[in-house]
C-alpha cells in the first residue's frame, strides 16, 4: 500500500461514515496498544467548528485578540491551538508534521478518508452505507461486525475484538 505521506513512524488510519464507532472503537484500543507499550499519537478531523477552551479564559481572549497560536502550558500537561482562517479541510501531512515523533511508535488517524495513507475501515452493513474499501485503494483491512457480507481478499476483524485490532496493528508495526 503506497502512502503519500511523509512520517518516521507508522500512520494508520481508521475510517468510517459517521456513526459507525471510530471514537467508541478508539477509546477501547488506545489502553490495549498502550498496555503493550506502543506510544500512540492521535489526530482526529472533524467537520465541526470547535472550542477547546471558553470565553472568559485568558487563553482564549488571547487567541481572539489575534494571536495567531495560542499554547497553554501546566506541569501536566500543554496544548497548542492554532488559528487557520477558513481555508477548508485541514491537509493529514501538516497534522502529521505537527506530532512530536521523536516519543511516539505509531499515529492513528480517525477521519481524512479522503487521503492515500493505510487505513482501517470499520463498517456496519446494517447502517445501510457503502463500504468505502471499494472506491479507496489505501484500506488495508475492514473491522465489521458482520464479516459475511464481504467479497474481499482484504483482512476481517471484528469491530467489537479491540484485542485482535490491536493484534493486527502490532503485526503492521512488526514489519516496520
Amino acid at each position: 500500500m503506497q502512502s503519500g505521506l511523509k512520517s518516521t513512524v507508522p500512520v494508520i488510519g481508521f475510517c468510517a461514515y459517521s456513526g459507525t464507532g471510530k471514537t467508541t472503537l478508539l477509546i477501547k484500543l488506545l489502553p490495549i496498544l498502550k498496555s503493550r507499550g506502543v506510544r500512540v499519537g492521535v489526530i482526529k478531523h472533524t467537520h465541526h467548528r470547535f472550542e477547546l477552551d471558553r470565553p472568559g479564559k485568558d487563553s482564549y481572549e488571547l487567541r481572539k485578540a489575534g494571536a495567531a497560536e495560542m499554547l497553554v502550558a501546566s506541569g501536566r500537561r500543554w496544548a497548542l491551538m492554532v488559528e487557520t482562517g477558513d481555508d477548508g479541510d485541514p491537509v493529514l501531512q501538516d497534522m502529521v508534521n505537527r506530532m512530536d515523533q521523536s516519543v511516539l511508535d505509531l499515529i492513528i488517524v480517525e477521519g481524512f478518508k479522503h487521503e492515500a495513507f493505510p487505513k482501517i475501515e470499520l463498517h456496519r452493513p446494517e447502517l445501510g452505507r457503502p463500504p468505502i474499501f471499494s472506491e479507496d485503494q489505501s484500506v488495508i483491512a475492514i473491522a465489521s461486525d458482520d464479516p459475511t457480507a464481504y467479497d474481499t481478499r482484504l483482512p476481517l476483524l471484528d469491530i467489537n475484538d479491540p484485542e485482535a485490532i490491536a493484534e493486527f496493528i502490532g503485526s503492521i508495526l512488526q514489519q516496520k
